[in-house]
């Protein structure tokens, strides 16, 4: 693969990504509708970035069944974080801080997993067995998740092949970070607790693209059953990403779709460079055996340096130590991901394990002309003892975190001699990604202890099954089959009105393509328009199509009766669904005669459309058009008798 060209992002091709072997798997995590927390009885879904209280925590790694400790936990451990979690009352209470035990899990929340297992076509596991997954990073003041296997094997279409469903899990959601900086890491606890799912894919997408198609069906099916949160964080995914001859890299956090491709096209280039990397050590002859580093304080050499950063540093203090990398002259300018080079790898692990947060916390020699002076450069290198084919790195701050960090730029230097080490990392804006932490193993699961195992039984399946929702595929497939705006195919099947669309078309009450831009449609109009929409339930929805279908009210002016119940409220039906008598009308119709004779209207034949207009307006559907004509006694070219 070494003369493959990797292209730019608009330019590859499906048979690019084969080249390469591009492999990627989705675990999305989906908020879900309940009243209660998952292991608790708070409330869910209570979002504020108001607090009572705080609360400081340090995290500790715990061994695992097998006396082991799990590589993550032990990166987080070395990052000595102060963990300040803000709580507010109404949505906390003694079970996240681990002061007491938990309740038993939300039945709710689990017969939502349940039934979206079986539209997953998964196998629900006879038995549900609690887990503890340990984080050390804070986001869970336990410092473990609770989260159990609800079904396992399904799999969904996606154009003429499937996508596997590895298993589906329940758990609890974490705290929301608000600020990380230096050895302060601080969170809000609003959604702590609150259940959601996490379904897992196997790595079955070939291209980026494929990756967001792949999300959005898992979306849609999710959200078709209305028991699920929508809106911003309610739900994120992880994006697994490997290339031939690499490992699975996992890419956490990602909140929209749309950005899942460019974050995977970077990935797999970073993968790839990296490997060329690897290759290029190979020929200079270093691998993990042959790596050779130095490290040496260099702080009284640079005390009078006029480079900013490390000048600011010295005056408060702080340490500058030098790290040797016999061998690696130009490898820190190579590039890795898209305007993106190897030094990213090396100050993303410094930042994020020795918490020098204050960028830029590094410099190396490869591109001295915009760091230190030649001559502070020759001296180091000469402490170093370093040749022309060597690197020399400096890094800054206080003296732990200054030996935390050149201990992590020596490691990352390693680790580029044998490949691509297992991570997770964050998303960035831009479509690159950053190094977060060392990828969890299988030793930070263990069961928990506090909760007893839960059989599913034959007839709680049967029950789940028997309310079913029609999955949003099929539901798709058979609208796309009725005479229904194409634009408007997706929103019904996922609106609240899809069940209500169905019946009036059932019962052949409502033309399809006509309903299905009411319930659409004219819904988005309005709320665009900033009106309540929220008013209009399907129960009210249900009312106006009744009174259509009945003579009480006609077409034209249903938009305007909506309008009138976003105003007023659902009681405003009662009034709006009584026809105009013909005294009301009568009235009316001079009123607006009265008043279009005080307008200047400069095209005269416009005249007949305006008054209409005012009238239909004023009666909200509750007379058609031809009945104003009438009594108007439309005339001479379109005049009326007023």
């Amino acid at each position: 693969m070494t003369d493959f060209v990797f292209k730019s992002f608009d330019e590859m091709t499906p048979e690019d990504y084969a080249a390469i072997g591009f492999m990627a798997g989705l675990e999305i995590h989906q908020q879900l509708l309940t009243e209660k927390k998952l292991f608790c009885r708070c409330p869910a879904g209570i979002y504020s970035p108001e607090y009572d209280a705080e609360i400081l925590r340090h995290m500790r790694p715990t061994l695992s069944e097998l006396g082991e400790y799990d590589g993550t936990a032990l990166m987080e451990f070395k990052t000595k974080k102060d963990i300040i979690y803000k709580i507010r009352h109404e949505t906390v209470c003694t079970y996240e801080m681990d002061d007491t035990p938990p309740f038993e899990l939300n039945e709710d929340a689990l017969d939502i997993a349940i039934e979206i297992g079986i539209l997953y076509g998964c196998n629900i596991v006879d038995e549900i067995h609690v887990a503890r997954k340990q984080y050390l990073d804070g986001s869970i003041p336990t410092g473990f998740q609770r989260s159990a296997i609800i079904s396992v094997g399904g799999q969904i279409p996606y154009g003429d092949r499937k996508i596997g469903i590895t298993q589906l899990s329940i758990e609890e959601d974490a705290c929301r970070e608000i600020s990380d900086i230096g050895h302060t890491r601080e969170y809000l606890t609003d959604r702590l607790g609150m259940p959601l799912i996490e379904t897992v894919t196997d790595p079955d997408m070939r291209t980026p693209q494929e990756i967001a198609d792949v999300g959005n069906l898992f979306r849609y099916l999710v959200r078709g059953t209305k028991k699920v949160r929508t809106g911003d964080g309610s739900a994120r995914q992880d994006v697994n990403v490997s290339v031939r001859g690499g490992t699975r890299i996992e890419i956490k956090g990602v909140s929209r779709l749309p950005e899942i491709p460019l974050l995977a096209y970077n990935e797999a280039l970073r993968q790839w460079n990296l490997l060329r990397i690897r290759e290029e050590l190979q020929l200079r002859g270093i691998n993990e055996n042959k790596f050779r580093s130095a490290v040496a304080d260099v702080t009284h050499i640079l005390k009078n340096t006029r480079y900013e950063p490390v000048r600011n540093a010295l005056k408060t203090g702080m340490q500058v130590d030098a790290v040797l990398l016999a061998g690696y002259h130009g490898i820190l300018r190579r590039q890795t991901q898209t305007d993106t080079y190897f030094s990213q790898e090396i100050s993303d692990r410094v930042r994020v394990i020795a918490c020098l947060t204050t960028l830029p916390n590094i410099i190396h020699s490869d591109i001295p002309s915009e760091t230190i002076s030649t001559a502070e450069w020759q001296r180091i290198k000469k402490t170093l003892s370093t040749g022309p084919e060597d690197t020399v790195v400096l890094v800054w701050g206080s003296g732990k975190d200054v030996e935390t960090g050149a201990n992590e730029i020596i490691i990352r230097a390693r680790e580029a001699t044998i490949g691509i080490p297992s991570e997770t990392r964050q998303a960035y804006d831009d479509g690159t990604n950053g190094f977060e932490r060392i990828l969890p193993g299988p030793n930070r699961m263990y069961p928990d202890t506090d909760l007893p195992p839960k059989r599913i039984t034959s007839e709680c399946i049967e029950r789940i099954t028997a309310g079913l929702q029609e999955n949003y595929w099929s539901r798709e497939k058979r609208y796309r089959k009725l005479a229904i705006p194409s634009d408007t195919i997706r929103s019904l099947v996922l609106s609240q009105y899809a069940d209500l669309f169905d019946r009036l078309v059932t019962n052949q009450t409502a033309d399809p393509g006509w309903a299905a831009v009411v319930l659409v449609q004219f819904v988005k109009r309005l709320g665009r328009g900033g009106y309540d929409v929220s008013k209009l339930t399907t129960e009210v929805m249900n009312s106006i199509f009744t009174a259509v279908n009945s003579g009480r009210i006609v077409k034209d002016g249903v938009l305007k009766m909506m309008e009138q119940i976003c105003d007023s409220g659902p009681e405003a039906l009662l009034n709006l669904l009584v026809p105009a008598n013909e005294t009301e009308l009568v009235t009316v119709v001079r009123e607006a005669q009265t008043q279009i004779k005080k307008m200047v209207i400069i095209n005269p034949d416009r005249r007949a459309i305006i008054i209409i207009g005012m009238i239909m307006d004023r009666l909200r559907g509750r007379v058609n058009g031809q009945t104003v004509i009438d009594l108007l006694g439309m005339t001479n070219g379109g005049r009326d008798n007023g």
